[in-house]
């Protein structure tokens, strides 16, 4: 197990439970490990479901189940899988996840499609379904888990079990919302992140959750990076049970809704912290706010070009003040640039403006920032009212080890 990283909280979060929500892990040993590898979620019957899926063409039959079942917004089985993607894998693929289902689906006598499936690990080795199989057995007998051992059940290369809870106020009811998340490399996505799961006990429409879930997605998971690729297998699905009897959200105007909405963008946001924080090998968070841009679509793929850049990353982690990568990063980007209007600073820092080095600049402040875990870069492009944050974190030895050992 590699060490805990460097950035992880302190400890895990005191998490409610959420009625209509009852979970189970079990041990498929999907790879040689001693460790609970499958976690089975019990949804109460209504459960609402909204999903974000990844945009690979490459997609595994997951993924491909998950989209096609979400179109009915219904829910009442979670399956995953860690330790094997299940990615790229043809006919076998697909049968496994079609066999695994149908297994669910007949231990709660309900429909195949409302029964969801993730998986996460190597691609390109099936999932073996008599493994599948026997995990859920022992996990339809198991006593219920908390929900720090679901987080820990469902990571592979993270160092530390990942959770966030928010609350809101929706018609008069107090509701919760809890996630719990894992990815630690693989992380580009075009909209959602590795594996990430909600649920709350408020009472949703599905059509409307999936929009609130698309817009708070919008601004936490598809605004982080660990190293610019996107997985197969990339998952994020929300679960409202209703139970908390509020009446249903279903209106951006309806009674809560607002308060809803801010609290899914606040675990969210939360969630997608967590997963960089446990970027593979990282020592440093690295917030990356581009401003002045000529739209907020044009800031966010520059500050993604500048997270993306391992010379960008390499500096951060050898603590050197290269401002010069941030400049190459934002020249890089395809977007629109004027040289000469360039700003950026480190920190609370200016070390460039108007497309030159700040006159007098002192790197000594600069220096000192990089020193610390949470590095702040800002860049101004001058041209108009665009603007975005995303996030990533620096670029070490640690991560080509995990990765080059990943298989062994």
């Amino acid at each position: 197990m590699t060490d805990r990283s460097p950035l992880a909280p302190t400890a895990f979060p005191d998490l409610p439970d959420i009625a209509g929500i009852t979970r189970r892990i079990a041990k498929a040993q999907y790879k040689t490990w001693d460790r609970c590898d499958l976690t089975y979620v019990e949804l109460a019957p209504g459960t609402a479901v909204a999903g974000v899926l990844t945009k690979s063409r490459c997609a595994s039959p997951e993924v491909d189940w998950c989209r096609a079942a979400l179109v009915l917004g219904r829910a009442r089985a979670l399956v995953v899988n860690a330790g094997n993607s299940n990615a790229f894998t043809g006919d076998r693929g697909r049968h496994a996840v079609e066999g695994l289902v149908a297994s669910v689906a007949r231990h709660l006598d309900c429909q195949p499609s409302d029964v969801f499936v993730a998986s996460t690990g190597v691609i390109g080795v099936p999932l073996p379904l008599e493994k599948a199989e026997a995990g859920l057995a022992a996990a339809f007998a198991a006593e219920p888990c908390g929900w720090e051992e679901a987080a820990a059940t469902i990571m592979t290369t993270d160092t530390f079990a990942k959770a966030a809870v928010t609350r809101a106020v929706v018609d008069g009811k107090p509701v919760s919302l809890v996630g719990i998340v894992k990815g630690s490399g693989m992380i580009a996505p075009d909209m959602a992140t590795m594996l990430g799961f909600i649920f709350t006990d408020a009472a949703v429409d599905p059509v409307w959750l999936q929009a609130a879930l698309a817009r708070a997605n919008a601004r936490s998971f598809s605004c982080i990076t660990v190293d610019s690729d996107t997985s197969t297998s990339d998952t994020v699905l929300a679960f409202a049970t209703g139970a908390a009897g509020n009446v249903a959200i279903a209106h951006d105007d309806d009674p809560g809704a607002d308060a809803f909405a801010a609290a899914l963008n606040d675990l969210c946001l939360q969630l997608a912290h967590l997963v960089v924080r446990d970027g593979e090998g990282a020592t440093k968070l690295i917030a990356i706010e581009v401003t002045g841009a000529e739209s907020d679509a044009s800031a966010h793929r520059i500050g993604m070009s500048i997270a993306n850049s391992p010379l960008v990353k390499t500096a951060i982690a050898g603590e050197d003040a290269n401002w010069g990568r941030v400049v190459m990063a934002v020249g890089k980007a395809g977007e629109p640039a004027e040289r000469d209007r360039l700003a950026i600073r480190f920190g609370e820092t200016q070390v460039a403006l108007n497309g030159l080095a700040v006159e007098g600049y002192d790197e000594a402040p600069v220096a000192a920032h990089l020193k610390g875990r949470e590095i702040d870069i800002g860049v101004d492009l001058g041209l108009g009212d665009g603007r975005a944050t995303v996030w990533t974190c620096d670029l070490t030895h640690g991560y080509i080890s995990i990765n080059a050992d990943y298989r062994s």
